[in-house]
């Protein structure tokens, strides 16, 4: 008898789609990290903080590029003593004022405050980019695990429920044997009981297949009213293709690769080059300021009891225009902008200090992970050496129960050995599969393009 887990990734390999009852096709690994994603609420976070960081950038581009203009008008009656435009002096009478005005401004010189709030700006869409990379990593290094356990259970139902026939079959024949008495009571007795133990653990078997099933399907959003069927024959490789002959890259280029393109390390990167750029900000500000502003402005009065000229002539002939540029100096402002410099520089301080933790994580994360996956690969070659040695173990024990050299006792520790080492087998697999994409990741494949 062949190792049944083999028999299953032969059929895996000869199934080409995977159909639920419903006809619907089932979902593969690729299928459930997409739809985690398109669905996840952690993504529609970090897009509107993107729209955020879309806004800020444009937001800082007009500022730096454009002017600041605007018009304003009022109105007001005025009762009592007021002075006359006309000749200066006052007198007692009601009056009615109306003004027009717009004006315009531009700074010259503020401290390179607005070069510097765009050039962070920009850097803050990549810092949500990359933070919205880094979400759909962590979403798809889930789904992976909950769908491997989702399959790694699915498997062991299969197992399972085939001991539980072959134990149903043995069982039945013994009973025939015992009629025909050829077996003792004691020996049926033990095929019961081991049947019953087949029995429990199928049942609690399936519990966990559906536990995990609901981990994968909270993880990827998926409506509760509806039952979620993932792909559990194709999600496999073959056998062959599991682990590599030899290793394609080095740990160094690993790590190379990760420090400058994983998106943690490029988050704390920007982090620390926008500290650097407020802090310079916060130094500018110490110099004056020069702005340049331009407006044009009217009027228009009444006064009770007395004629005035009309709307048009007024509004016409008390336009004046004026042009403005404006210096100004810091002398004392209560030290708030050393303080705001002191401020910056504890948060460079900061953001440096959290490049270097992030740097010295990531490739720590790295070499553990290369580390993790070459075990993961020899743990699994033995328990592939396990399980087909369990396999042949089992096939001659039970030839040997049909036989009558051997008790149903030593049988049944023979087939637990033999589950063990399936189970196990398939455990080892699932490990390396995860161990394997995680280093893949960091050497710059996507987990939902692998």
């Amino acid at each position: 008898m062949k190792n049944l887990f083999i028999k299953c990734v032969v059929t895996a390999l000869a199934s080409a789609v995977s159909v639920c009852a419903s006809g619907q096709t089932a979902l593969t690994l690729q299928d459930c990290m997409r739809y985690a994603i398109s669905n996840s609420t952690k993504i529609r976070i970090q897009q509107a903080a993107i729209g955020d960081a879309q806004i800020d950038r444009r937001d800082a581009a007009l500022k730096l590029f454009t002017p600041q203009i605007s018009a304003q008008t009022y109105a007001y009656y005025n009762f009592g003593r007021s002075i006359d435009p006309q000749t200066n002096t006052y007198f007692n009478t009601t009056s009615f004022h109306n003004n027009y005005g717009v004006s315009a401004g531009y700074d010259l010189f503020d401290g390179f405050q607005a070069v510097n709030n765009y050039r962070i700006s920009k850097t803050g869409m990549l810092i949500a980019d990359s933070q919205e990379k880094q979400v759909e990593a962590d979403i798809c290094l889930a789904v992976m695990e909950a769908y491997y356990n989702v399959v790694y259970y699915k498997r062991l139902c299969d197992v399972y429920e085939e001991q539980v026939a072959t134990a149903e079959q043995a069982l039945a024949k013994a009973r025939r044997q015992e009629e025909l008495g050829q077996k003792g009571h004691a020996d049926v007795i033990q095929m019961e009981a081991d049947l019953a133990d087949r029995s429990y653990e199928l049942i609690n078997t399936r519990n966990m297949y559906e536990q995990h099933r609901m981990t994968l399907a909270d993880l990827m959003f998926w409506p509760m009213n509806e039952e979620l069927n993932i792909d559990t024959r194709t999600a496999i490789p073959s056998t062959a293709s599991v682990i590599p002959s030899e290793v394609e890259e080095s740990p160094e280029s690993v790590v190379n690769f990760a420090l400058e393109h994983n998106p943690g390390v490029q988050i704390a990167s920007w982090q620390q080059l926008n500290a650097k750029r407020q802090l310079n900000t916060a130094k500018w500000q110490l110099l004056p300021t020069i702005g340049l502003y331009a407006g044009w402005s009217t009027s228009y009065y009444t006064y009770q009891g007395s004629e005035t000229a009309t709307f048009a002539d007024q509004f016409r002939n008390n336009g004046g225009e004026y042009v403005e540029v404006s210096l100004q100096i810091p002398i004392w402002n209560r030290l708030s902008k050393h303080s705001a410099i002191s401020r910056r520089q504890h948060a460079l301080d900061k953001a440096t200090a959290e490049l270097d933790q992030k740097r010295r994580d990531v490739e720590s994360e790295v070499r553990r992970a290369i580390q993790d996956r070459d075990g993961a690969a020899t743990a699994y070659q033995q328990a592939q050496r396990k399980a087909e040695v369990q396999s042949e173990a089992y096939t001659l024990n039970l030839k040997k129960l049909e036989q009558g050299l051997i008790s149903p006792l030593e049988f049944q520790t023979a087939n637990n050995n033999y589950l063990k080492a399936q189970a196990d087998e398939m455990n080892s697999l699932f490990k390396y599969l995860i161990k394997q994409a995680v280093v893949r990741y960091y050497n710059g494949e996507a987990y939902i393009d692998q």
